[in-house]
C-alpha cells in the first residue's frame, strides 16, 4: 500500500490525502479536540484565544503605542485588524513548524504498524491548524464589521489565497518530521526560526517601510506573498498579486513533492531510530 506513493508522479504527495481522507479528518478532529479537553470552557478556546488576542494587539499598538499603518488607516481598531490579519497566517505556520521536529517522534507507535501510512500526519496537523486559521479569520470578519461597518466583498477569495501555501506547510511537515526523527535539536532550532521569520515579514510594518534594496529579498520568506494576499482580500478589498500567487502556487508545489520524496525515502530508518 506504501508502495503507491514512490513515484515520481507530481501528484504523489496528495495521494494520501485523497486515498486516506477519514482518516485524516479523524486525526485532525482528535488533534483539535484534544488540545481542550479537560479545559473549562472546551472547544469555545479556539475562538476566546484569537479574541484576546485581538483585544490586546489593539490595547498595545493602538492605545500604548497609537500606531498607524503607513497613513493609510489612523484607528486604534484598524491598526490591530491588519496586524491581525498577518498574524493569523503566521499563528498558521507556526503552529505547523514547530509542531513537526516532533510529529514523528510523538506517533511513535504508528511508525511500527507498517500499514499505517505516516505522511497522513502531515495532513492531519495541517488540518487542525486550518481550523484553527479559520477560526481566528471569522473573528477578524466579525470585529471588521463591529467597528468598520463592513467587510470587503474580496473576502471570498480568502481561500484561494490560502491554497498555494498549503502544499509549502505539508512539505514543511514532511521535511521537519523526518528530519527531527535524526536530529533531535531541530525543536529548538524551529522556535528560533519561525521568530525570525514572523519579524522578516511585514506583518508589523508595511512593505512601503523598508528600502527598496531590501524590499524583494522579504519574498524570500514563505509568509511574505501570503501576508500580503491576504490583507489586501480581507482588509484593504482589493485584488491579490495574481502572478505572484501563481509563482508561489509553482514553487509550492515543487517543494511539496521534494520534501515528501524526501520523506518517502528516509521513512525506512525510522523504526531503528525510534
Amino acid at each position: 500500500m506504501i508502495s503507491i506513493y514512490r513515484t515520481n508522479n507530481p501528484f504523489s504527495p496528495y495521494l494520501a490525502l485523497l486515498r486516506h481522507f477519514a482518516i485524516i479528518a479523524q486525526m485532525g478532529r482528535r488533534d483539535v479536540v484534544g488540545r481542550y479537553r479537560g479545559s473549562f470552557v472546551g472547544l469555545l478556546w479556539s475562538f476566546f484565544n484569537p479574541l484576546l488576542m485581538l483585544i490586546i494587539y489593539t490595547f498595545v499598538f493602538g492605545v500604548i503605542f497609537k500606531s498607524h499603518w503607513a497613513g493609510q488607516v489612523g484607528g486604534k481598531f484598524e491598526f490591530a485588524i491588519i496586524l491581525f490579519a498577518g498574524m493569523n497566517i503566521n499563528s498558521m505556520f507556526a503552529e505547523c513548524a514547530n509542531r513537526a521536529p516532533t510529529l514523528i517522534i510523538e506517533n511513535t507507535n504508528f511508525v511500527k504498524k507498517v500499514v499505517f501510512p505516516l505522511e497522513t500526519l502531515a495532513w492531519s496537523t495541517l488540518g487542525s491548524a486550518l481550523f484553527h486559521l479559520l477560526v481566528s479569520t471569522l473573528v477578524l470578519l466579525a470585529i471588521s464589521l463591529l467597528v468598520l461597518g463592513t467587510v470587503p466583498w474580496t473576502i471570498v477569495l480568502f481561500p484561494i489565497v490560502v491554497a498555494p501555501f498549503l502544499p509549502f506547510i505539508a512539505g514543511l511537515i514532511w521535511l521537519l518530521s523526518s528530519l527531527g526523527v535524526f536530529l533531535r535539536d531541530l525543536k529548538q532550532a524551529m522556535g528560533i526560526i519561525t521568530a525570525a521569520l514572523m519579524f522578516l515579514a511585514p506583518i508589523f510594518y508595511p512593505m512601503e517601510q523598508i528600502p527598496p534594496d531590501y524590499r524583494n529579498l522579504l519574498y524570500l520568506n514563505p509568509l511574505t506573498a501570503i501576508v500580503e494576499a491576504s490583507r489586501d482580500v480581507l482588509v484593504w478589498g482589493r485584488l491579490p498579486d495574481w502572478g505572484m500567487l501563481g509563482i508561489y502556487t509553482l514553487v509550492s508545489c515543487a517543494f511539496a513533492w521534494v520534501a515528501f520524496a524526501w520523506f518517502e525515502r528516509s521513512r525506512k530508518g525510522f523504526a531503528d531510530v525510534l
